[in-house]
């Protein structure tokens, strides 16, 4: 059964969108996008919160989910989040 999450992420100014923007700059984006499993994962920004970026996170099921939290590139997210001090809502 496939998984879609909607996360939000806020942090002050505009630090989510330049979360998002490094996200996709550095290669992390496309690195996702080529794991196994991925059906969707992408960055979109509510217009009345600009201190606010949804992720569309779609997966094929639960295990490509867990594969992905345990991957590598986990880190490389969770260093960005910590960088730009957001916090989720899922």
């Amino acid at each position: 059964m496939a998984v879609l999450i909607n996360i939000y992420y806020t942090g002050e100014k505009d630090h989510a969108r330049r979360f998002a923007a490094e996200m996709t700059a550095s290669g992390i984006v496309e690195e996702i996008r080529a794991e196994k499993g991925n059906l969707k994962y992408e960055y979109f920004f509510p217009m009345e919160d600009e201190s606010t970026v949804l992720l569309i996170d779609h997966w094929m099921d639960q295990a490509a989910l867990d594969a992905h939290h345990a991957s590598p590139v986990m880190q490389k997210i969770l260093a960005l989040r910590e960088k730009y001090e957001l916090h989720m809502r899922v």
